[in-house]
């Protein structure tokens, strides 16, 4: 009797010994956490729309948790050299995915990847949305509006190239669209980034970009670029004389670049809350809302199951348009 009220007591000991470490294993995850030093891997060089905006907003996340968060920047191939790296580090928390839209392009024209966005990746929320627009190098281009603009390319086919952030991205696919919808061909021309198209823009090594304002509204307020119009359904605050979509009579071109953090899958779920609520946290801090407002870009901060819809999304969007414009990488 003795001995089965010890062995049942032990077994009981041992059982609640388990429950006891394994119940608050996620809470000591987070309090844990951070154990020093964040890294953000950006798979785009510095000086990109992400760049844009993850430097402030680690910045600021960084100061709200009391430790440095560093980007890590990984460049190529739109975005994917970068994003498959990621996939592939530990889910301790301590490492984070900074990517765009772009991401969700990917698996339509990339057949070989080696990661999966929805697979490899834990959604945290979008950051920033940024319309696109047409801008164009005005002493490579002969025009002054977008009408002249398709006219100019309809008389020369293939004589105007553009230049994007990598094939693949959101700026890339936003071409494609555009030459569908108005029956016209440019050239593409792939950059490991948006901050090197960008300069080879300025430079006139290239003729023009659908670009995010992020990166066009600067050049364009200096009147280094001109900008013929966004992808949009209403007109900028900011540039109230730059048509939308609908007024240069391509209404279904409408395209944003957002960009937003993922955790690597596997990453305890409560340091991926404690990441989202200090994301949404810091966004609501004025001086990143001033940036944001610089950029004319929405500010984020959607839960993360709405992010996840999100990506489902564009996803299902970009497929259908990729195959339209029969585009088609290794």
């Amino acid at each position: 009797m003795t001995t089965t009220f010890s062995t049942s007591r032990r077994n009981a000991l041992k059982l609640g010994l388990a429950a006891t470490l394994a119940a608050p294993a996620a809470a000591r995850a987070q309090q844990g956490w951070p154990n020093g030093p964040i890294t953000w891997v950006n798979p785009f060089p510095a000086g990109g729309g992400t760049d844009v905006f993850a430097r402030p907003l680690a910045a600021q996340v960084g100061e709200q948790l009391g430790v440095q968060i560093l980007i890590d920047n990984k460049g190529g191939a739109g975005g994917t050299v970068g994003a498959s790296q990621a996939a592939k580090m530990k889910p301790d928390g301590q490492t984070f995915f900074v990517g765009a839209i772009h991401h969700t392009i990917a698996p339509s024209v990339y057949k070989n990847l080696d990661y999966d966005l929805e697979k490899n990746f834990e959604p945290i929320t979008m950051i920033a949305l940024v319309p696109q627009v047409i801008s164009i190098n005005p002493n490579k281009v002969p025009v002054k509006t977008a009408a002249e603009f398709i006219a100019y390319l309809k008389a020369n086919p293939n004589k105007v190239n553009y230049a994007s952030p990598g094939a693949g991205t959101a700026h890339h696919l936003a071409g494609e669209l555009f030459k569908l919808e108005t029956k016209t061909e440019i050239v593409h021309v792939p950059y490991r980034g948006a901050g090197p198209a960008m300069q080879d823009l300025l430079a006139g090594n290239t003729d023009m970009m659908f670009d995010g304002m992020g990166t066009s509204a600067q050049q364009i307020k200096a009147g280094k670029l001109l900008g013929l119009a966004v992808a949009t359904d209403k007109r900028s605050p900011e540039f109230p004389n730059i048509p939308t979509a609908a007024e240069i009579g391509v209404p279904s071109w409408l395209v944003s670049t957002w960009y937003g953090v993922w955790a690597i899958k596997g990453t305890p779920e409560p340091i991926v809350k404690r990441m989202y609520d200090e994301i949404v946290k810091a966004l609501a801090v004025p001086k990143l809302q001033t940036i944001w407002k610089e950029q004319l870009a929405q500010v984020g901060g959607e839960a993360p199951a709405d992010f996840a819809k999100r990506i489902r999304a564009e996803i299902e969007k970009w497929q259908k348009v990729v195959a339209a414009a029969g585009v088609k990488l290794d």
